[in-house]
Order: C-alpha cells, then sequence, then structure tokens
C-alpha cells in the first residue's frame, strides 16, 4: 500500500523541488528509459510560484501496457514495489523499498494516452498559466490543510471539485 502522508503541511514554493525533480528523473531513466517516451514532473511543486506538500509527483510515460511488465520487472530489480493502480484508472503506482537519498516522492507510469496522465499534464499546464486559478488553488490547500492536517483522504477529497473544474476548463 502507498505510504499515506501522516500529516498535510503545504509549504511555500521551493526553487529546488526542479532540481530534485531532475536527479529523480536522471536515476528512473537509467533504469527504464530505453522502453519509456519520457518523465514528466506533476503536481502542485512542478508549478512555480504554488505552494505545496514537499513531494515530488512522477509521471514515467510509456506508449501502451505492452511496456508494463519489463517496467515492472525492472524497478523491482532497483528497490521499487509496483503498487497496482490504487484505484486511479491508466496509472500504476511504485513505492521505493527503502529511503534513497531523494527528496520524498511518488512514482506513476501511465500510457501516453491515459487518463490520468493526460489529467495531470492539463491540469499541470493550466495552473502554470493561470495565476488566478493557481492563487486560488494554493489557497484551498492551505485552508484544506488547516482544516485537515491529519486526514489526508479528506484533504484530498475536498480539493476534487476544484480539480474538476479546472479540467472541464481544459476540454
Amino acid at each position: 500500500m502507498a505510504e499515506k502522508t501522516a500529516v498535510v503541511e503545504i509549504v511555500p514554493y521551493d526553487p529546488q523541488w526542479k532540481t530534485a525533480f531532475e536527479q529523480i528523473k536522471e536515476m528512473i531513466v537509467c533504469y527504464i528509459g530505453d522502453v519509456i517516451i519520457g518523465v514528466e514532473h506533476v503536481g502542485s511543486t512542478s508549478v512555480e510560484g504554488l505552494s505545496a506538500k514537499p513531494i515530488i509527483d512522477l509521471d514515467v510515460v510509456m506508449d501502451s501496457y505492452d511496456k508494463l511488465p519489463i517496467i515492472v520487472q525492472r524497478l523491482e530489480e532497483q528497490g521499487y514495489e509496483h503498487q497496482g493502480s490504487l484505484g486511479i484508472e491508466g496509472r500504476e503506482a511504485f513505492r521505493r523499498k527503502f529511503q534513497d537519498e531523494h527528496m520524498k516522492y511518488h512514482l506513476y507510469v501511465c500510457p501516453k494516452d491515459g487518463k490520468g496522465y493526460l489529467e495531470h499534464i492539463a491540469f499541470r499546464d493550466y495552473l502554470r498559466k493561470n495565476e488566478t486559478a493557481r492563487n486560488e488553488y494554493q489557497k484551498l490547500k492551505i485552508r484544506l490543510a488547516e482544516q485537515h492536517r491529519f486526514d489526508v483522504d479528506r484533504y484530498c477529497d475536498n480539493k476534487t471539485a476544484f480539480i474538476t473544474k479546472i479540467l472541464k476548463e481544459t476540454n
């Protein structure tokens, strides 16, 4: 099972998140670069100026699910556990079995045409371009983190309406 966030903590944007992403990406590409299309920085840490939980989210993009068995095998050889979709269509989660030198991160493998991946990119790109939406989302995240500090599920659930509204605007 994915490691649950014990305490929801939102911190100001840190420019080092870009560097942390690049370091993790480089490591992942060494393991599976020849069987993937790319690695995308998604989630709030990928949006400059947006406060976030200090956890890097990475979407590893594969051409199709045909590539998943080799990806699972190679990542398992490197100390990752395949956790399945965790209830999210078009996304396969992986958890590092041991602490590495990188800051905390979530690793997902997605097909290039998968709903989860396409929504991550659309939401990220919208927030990067729209300062008003970015500020509104930041205020919501801070408020929800205060209200649901010890309940990450409620924190996430209460962001859904905002995210859905933005995704409708991206279509």
